[in-house]
């Protein structure tokens, strides 16, 4: 499936947007915002993630990201994979978690996990001005 914005330059810095699934609220949680943190913090130091500016709202993330090694588009499904597994787990381990059994329903689909929306709408940054207006 071809989407309206794909990242062309790998290497460049790009505005990227990963939305959870159905726009579900699962960042009100600090434990959820803690995996996403620990896998930010894993593709810095093993995949040469460089992070310029973000911010995690409820139901989706915004970040102006790189890669050093000009695999931007490697980084980003390893990334989305990778938390998609960690934060359903965090959901389905979490003994506070009110909303537990509605969750794990709408962010899976016939018995796998279906956490973020497809696609991340990658922009690529082209000028300072367009930088400034994302940060």
């Amino acid at each position: 499936m071809a989407f309206a914005y794909s990242i062309q330059d790998q290497g460049s810095i790009h505005f990227v947007t990963f939305t959870v699934h159905q726009w579900v609220d699962v960042f009100t949680r600090s434990i959820y915002i803690d995996e996403l943190y620990k896998s930010l913090q894993y593709c810095q130091l093993n995949k040469g993630l460089e992070v310029y500016a973000y911010v995690i709202m409820t139901n989706h993330i915004h970040l102006i990201i790189r890669a050093k090694n000009n695999n931007l588009s490697d980084v980003i499904r390893d990334f989305k994979k990778y938390t998609s597994k960690a934060i359903f787990n965090a959901i389905n381990e979490n003994a506070h978690e009110s909303r537990k059994n509605w969750l794990l329903k709408t962010l899976s689909y016939e018995n796998k996990i279906w956490f973020w929306e497809e696609g991340y709408h990658g922009e690529e940054i082209w000028s300072k001005a367009f930088y400034d207006s994302k940060v």
